[in-house]
């Protein structure tokens, strides 16, 4: 069900009683982008690397179950491990929720399938939901997360097998968060392919030049999430 005009989500029966959940539509595509990127082998295992509050990896775990897979599901602090565990919940799985360090984790390189990190950032683009935010940020905000985005990428791409795909999204539509952090990795690792993410949102028009994806409220009527999809290849 989308609510493109305002109303009332508590009210909608299946949401009153836990059995779905709101999350704005960039996020899900985000999710669905990832979960139907063509892989090279297996899809078996696959990770949501930064999965509080839990949106994305509801989502994720469903299809993921569709298909038999399994899903990791890991966040760092642990309140919000407990928020990704309710969103879960009731989910048919299998799945596993985990309070682990994305930069630092516990599982071997090269475990999964697909990967998704959906990093911190400074959460410019959601400002049409959150406008107060806007006087909450400075410039250099934008430096302190940058350390923690190239660490969580570097630790998704070494955690996927070879043929697997990471899935690498941030709420910002600021190139210091998107295409520069995306850009500096894969100089790191050379055997990895940028995909087209444009043909895994069908009926989302305007994607630009691709191969990522950047939307934005004022033209998909979402936030402003970016995504960009790699392969390892070696």
């Amino acid at each position: 069900m989308r609510l493109s005009e305002g109303g009332e989500p508590g009210a909608i029966p299946a949401v009153a009683d836990g059995r779905a959940g709101v999350q704005d539509e960039g996020s899900q595509l985000v999710a669905l982008a990832l979960a139907g990127a063509p892989l090279d082998g297996p899809d078996r295992m696959w990770l949501d690397g930064c999965a509080g509050p839990g949106g994305k990896a509801a989502l994720l775990a469903a299809l993921a179950a569709e298909r038999g897979a399994v899903l990791l599901a890991s966040e760092k602090q642990p309140h919000r491990a407990g928020l990704v565990a309710k969103a879960l919940a009731g989910n048919p799985g299998p799945y596993q929720v985990v309070a682990a360090d994305g930069t630092r984790p516990p599982w071997r390189p090269g475990t999964f399938d697909r990967v998704l990190v959906d990093v911190p950032c400074t959460g410019l683009g959601s400002l049409r939901r959150r406008p107060e935010a806007r006087w909450r940020r400075r410039p250099d905000d934008l430096e302190g997360f940058a350390p923690l985005q190239r660490g969580l990428l570097r630790t998704a791409l070494e955690s996927v097998r070879v043929g697997g795909v990471v899935g690498y999204a941030t709420c910002s539509p600021h190139l210091a968060e998107t295409r520069a952090v995306v850009a500096d990795l894969l100089k790191q690792f050379p055997d990895t392919e940028l995909l087209d993410a444009r043909p895994l949102l069908p009926g989302v028009e305007e994607l630009g030049e691709g191969p990522d994806v950047q939307l934005w409220p004022h033209v998909h009527g979402t936030d402003a999430m970016y995504l960009a999809l790699i392969r390892r290849t070696g």
